[in-house]
This record gives structure tokens, C-alpha cells and sequence, in this order.
């Protein structure tokens, strides 16, 4: 098997995972480590052959992109502090307890090998805790803090990474350039994300075809990551920038065909370049135990160490951080509200994409031509660091979740959305009495559209109503429910017409395709 037939088996692979996860109730990213490490055992399977420092700029960039577009800067600047506690403070200190720990360990190393080791096991990866929450069912608001953290803490890991790694390759380290590179970095990303996001709110603004708007958009994080780290920014957050500023300036509300294309195509994406990566960490470890031979054995020790270290240091990070947060905030931030939640959070602290990348970044030598120092063993704990958090935690969360009673319908999230409907309704009326002034609509057209409007407005607040009045609007709901499954199946009919046209000689297909289209766009309207 060559290289390519493992990329589409492992492509298919992340398409089938996906229905395989939600009867199973195990976590996709979960699954596709677990088949790449079964594919890796298989002879068969030829190792991965891809260059480390090609994985962060090919992988990272659409999966943080994709995660930030469902983000907003109004909800980073309203939870600032916990976003901070846990983005930067945590990894900060994950960063030093670990390396404190493998120098104590192995004393011969540098310090700033060891540093290297700390900040690619301490970023939890966003897309793993997203999809594992999701898939247990978490509140809103703990996986919206999940989020934000696996937003912004690779930013943070990354270049206390490179600062390391070339602290070790170079030979000298100054605490003073340190801080200097770090800040320079930070607004290095926030000039190239915001100018990148601009210039793509021009360009897509001239072209009124959504394919062309949303291929745009999959060329944007590229160029972010890219650019800023030619420029010696964090490509990171260059791309987290730009994709909250594309997330704020969305297209029109008119534009539903965007919408849709552009939901479908990220959906699709994140799929297939998830289930690729969390399988490239099951494949890779066959390399990596290959690199290190039979000392692997005597590895396992510091490995099971760090691993104690990165799971233990989170939870006595969380404890005080929750609380300060809440003091600090007064409650007014997305943070956890009991002990249980704060426990539940600890535990979805999963490593993946980001520290496998890093770890597999290291370089082979130093500017002397020595080797690195200690990299077969820091590469080996990154890995056994992923796979537990990967396996035991990823697999033992739902059994937690449901041992400490975590209900996702205790949170506000479904009274918050009835409440979005309400406004949207609300607003509705208020534009059909300004229409009704303005273009002095007939009488019948008007009180048939306001009882439209009367009728989501009791289905969604019934308590707003006399029982008299609710009881005649409930029973316009129903007459209402009937007439959309009636509406319903003269569309189906007129897709089936349209399916059957598209196949008879002489049939145009584009044309065929483009009234197909509309009545899809219609089928989809609430």
C-alpha cells in the first residue's frame, strides 16, 4: 500500500467514523486514534510519510478557523478573564510544573529542552474537547469555555515552544528577548489576522457567486498562518483573529444561499481534517516506537510522571481559577458553577493535533551538529501524554459526566434560544406594521401575517397569553404545522419532478440543478 491509498483509507475512514461515533457514543477523534494505532500494528500499512513541519500549517489552520467562525469577539471580550486564567495563565504554569519535573528527572538536559517538553503537553486540543463534550452531551457554557481555552492556548504553547527549542538549538537564551519576541509575536498575528480579515470582507463583497465566497474563505487561514509566520508572528493567532473578525462581519441576512454552502463545506471539512489528523497520531506512534527501539521501556516511567503532572497540575489549576473568576467577574463570565462541572472541565483537558505537531517539530540536530537533547524521549512522552488523555480520559468522560449528574438542560441554553425566536418574531411584527403603513397593504394580507407572527409568539411563550387566547392560538399552531408538512410535500414532489428532468435527453443539467436549488433553499426555510 503507498502513501496515497493510506491517505484515502484513512480519509474514508474519518467519513464513517462519524455515524459509528454517535451509535457508540465514543468520541470520533477517539475512534480514528484507536484505527490508527490498529493500522499502524499492520505490516501492510507503510509508516507516514510526512514532514513534521508541514503538519502544523496544513492541519491547524482550517480546524482553528473552522472553530473560531462559530465564535464571536463580543463573547471573548465578555469572558476575558477566564479565557486568560485558562489560555495563557494555565498553559504558563502546566509549562513550568512540567518542565520542572523532567529536569528533576533527567538533570543532564538543558533546562530549555525540558521547557520545549512543558509547552507541547500543555495545550488541550480544541477540536478533541469540542467533539468529545459534544458528544456527552455538556452544557453550552462548559463547552464554550472549552472553546475559548483551545483557541487561544496553542497561541501561548507554541511560542514558548519555539523560544525553547531555539534556546536549545542556538546555545543562548535572554529572558528580556524572550518577553520582547512574545509580545512582538502577539502583535504581529493581530495586524495580519485583522488586515487579512478586512481585505476579505472587500473581496468577497464583489463576488455575488457563494461557491467563489466560501472558496475564499478556505484560502484565509492558509494565508493568515502563513504570512504571519513569515513574518515571525504566531500563525496561530493570526488565524484565531482573522476568523473572529470574518465571524463578526458575516454576510447579509439575506444572503441564505452563503449560509448554507458555507456551513455544509466546514462541516465537511472539519470532519475529514479531523478524523485525518487524530489518525495520523495513532500511525505515527508506529514511528516514533521505531525511533526509540527497545528504550522505550525505559522510558515509560518519566512518561507516566509527566502524564501525572499535566492531569494533576489542571485540576489544581481549575479549583482556584473557577473561584477567582467568579469573585472577579461576579458570575458574569462562562465559568463553572459547581465542584462537579469544575471536575468535568479537568477532565476534558485532551491533547492531540498540537503537541503530536511539536513534538515531531524537534529538531534531529543543534547549529553544532549534536544532536538534540533528549528528543527520542521528549517526542516519546508527548505521544504516551496524548494517547491517555486521548483514550482514558476521551473513553471515561461519559461514565463521569453521568456519575456526577452533569445535566445538560440545567443551563439556560434552551430558554436562551426560545428567547432568540421571541426577538425574532417580535421584530418580524414590528416591520409588518411599518410595511402596513408605508405601502397600506390590504387588510386580509396584514392580520393573516400578524397571526402568523401571534401564533410563534404563544407556541414560544405561552405563559404571555390568556388561556383563551392561547388555547385559539395552539389550535392555529396546529392548522399551521399541517400547511408547512403539506408545503413540505409539494416541494418533495417538485424535487422528484425536477430529479426525473434532469435525466431525460436533451435535459439541460445546470439549469435542472439551479431550480433544484431554489425549491432546496425553500424546503429549508422555517
Amino acid at each position: 500500500m503507498g502513501q496515497l491509498s493510506l491517505l484515502f483509507l484513512v480519509l474514508l475512514a474519518s467519513v464513517v467514523t462519524v455515524p459509528l461515533a454517535r451509535k457508540s457514543g465514543i468520541p470520533q477523534p477517539v475512534l480514528m486514534t484507536v484505527l490508527g494505532l490498529l493500522m499502524a500494528i499492520e505490516p501492510q500499512i507503510p509508516n507516514v510519510a510526512v514532514e513534521p513541519e508541514l503538519i502544523l500549517p496544513l492541519v491547524l489552520p482550517p480546524l482553528i478557523f473552522a472553530v473560531a467562525r462559530r465564535a464571536s469577539l463580543a463573547y471573548f471580550r465578555a469572558n476575558v478573564t477566564s479565557i486568560l486564567l485558562l489560555a495563557v495563565g494555565l498553559v504558563v504554569v502546566t509549562t513550568t510544573a512540567v518542565a520542572g519535573t523532567f529536569h528533576a528527572l533527567l538533570p543532564a538536559l538543558p533546562t530549555a529542552a525540558a521547557v520545549a517538553l512543558g509547552a507541547l503537553v500543555s495545550p488541550p486540543d480544541p477540536v478533541a474537547a469540542v467533539a468529545v463534550a459534544g458528544s456527552v452531551g455538556l452544557p453550552r457554557r462548559l463547552v464554550a469555555v472549552l472553546e475559548s481555552e483551545g483557541l487561544f492556548n496553542d497561541v501561548t504553547a507554541i511560542v514558548i515552544y519555539s523560544l525553547a527549542v531555539s534556546a536549545v538549538v542556538d546555545g543562548d537564551f535572554s529572558v528580556p528577548h524572550a518577553l520582547l519576541r512574545f509580545v512582538l509575536s502577539a502583535v504581529i498575528a493581530v495586524a495580519v489576522g485583522g488586515a487579512l480579515g478586512w481585505l476579505s470582507t472587500k473581496i468577497s463583497g464583489l463576488l455575488d457567486d457563494p461557491t467563489l465566497q466560501v472558496a475564499l474563505n478556505l484560502l484565509v487561514p492558509f494565508a493568515a498562518y502563513t504570512l504571519a509566520e513569515e513574518a515571525e508572528g504566531s500563525g496561530v493567532l493570526a488565524v484565531v483573529v482573522v476568523g473572529l473578525y470574518l465571524a463578526d462581519r458575516a454576510a447579509d441576512a439575506d444572503d441564505v444561499a452563503y449560509r448554507l454552502v458555507g456551513t455544509a463545506f466546514w462541516d465537511i471539512v472539519e470532519t475529514l481534517i479531523t478524523g485525518v489528523a487524530f489518525g495520523l497520531i495513532g500511525l505515527e506512534l508506529a514511528t516514533v516506537l521505531k525511533d526509540v527501539g527497545t528504550g522505550w521501556h525505559a522510558m515509560l516511567g518519566d512518561a507516566v510522571t509527566v502524564i501525572a503532572v499535566v492531569v494533576g497540575v489542571r485540576l489544581l489549576w481549575l479549583l482556584p481559577a473557577a473561584w477567582v473568576s467568579k469573585r472577579i467577574t461576579h458570575g458574569e463570565e462562562d465559568v463553572p458553577l459547581s465542584w462537579q462541572e469544575t471536575v468535568v472541565l479537568w477532565w476534558s483537558g485532551m491533547r492531540g493535533v498540537a503537541t503530536v505537531a511539536l513534538a515531531l517539530a524537534i529538531p534531529l540536530t543543534t547549529h553544532g551538529g549534536h544532536p538534540f537533547p533528549g528528543r527520542s524521549r521528549i517526542v516519546f512522552i508527548a505521544f504516551c501524554v496524548v494517547l491517555f488523555t486521548l483514550l482514558v480520559q476521551g473513553l471515561t468522560l461519559p461514565w463521569l459526566v453521568k456519575r456526577l449528574g452533569i445535566d445538560p438542560h440545567l443551563d439556560r441554553r434552551e430558554q436562551q434560544e426560545r428567547m432568540l425566536w421571541w426577538r425574532a418574531a417580535r421584530a418580524a411584527l414590528v416591520r409588518l406594521g411599518e410595511l402596513e403603513q408605508e405601502d397600506r397593504l390590504p387588510v386580509e394580507i396584514v392580520e393573516k401575517l400578524r397571526e402568523r407572527q401571534h401564533d410563534r409568539l404563544a407556541r414560544l411563550c405561552p405563559e404571555q397569553y390568556e388561556e383563551e387566547e392561547a388555547e385559539e392560538a395552539r389550535q392555529r399552531v396546529g392548522n399551521l404545522r399541517r400547511l408547512r408538512l403539506t408545503e413540505q410535500e409539494l416541494l418533495a414532489a417538485s424535487r422528484r419532478e425536477m430529479v426525473q428532468a434532469r435525466s431525460e435527453p436533451g435535459a439541460d443539467p445546470e439549469l435542472v440543478d439551479q431550480v433544484l436549488r431554489g425549491l432546496d433553499l425553500r424546503s429549508e426555510r422555517k
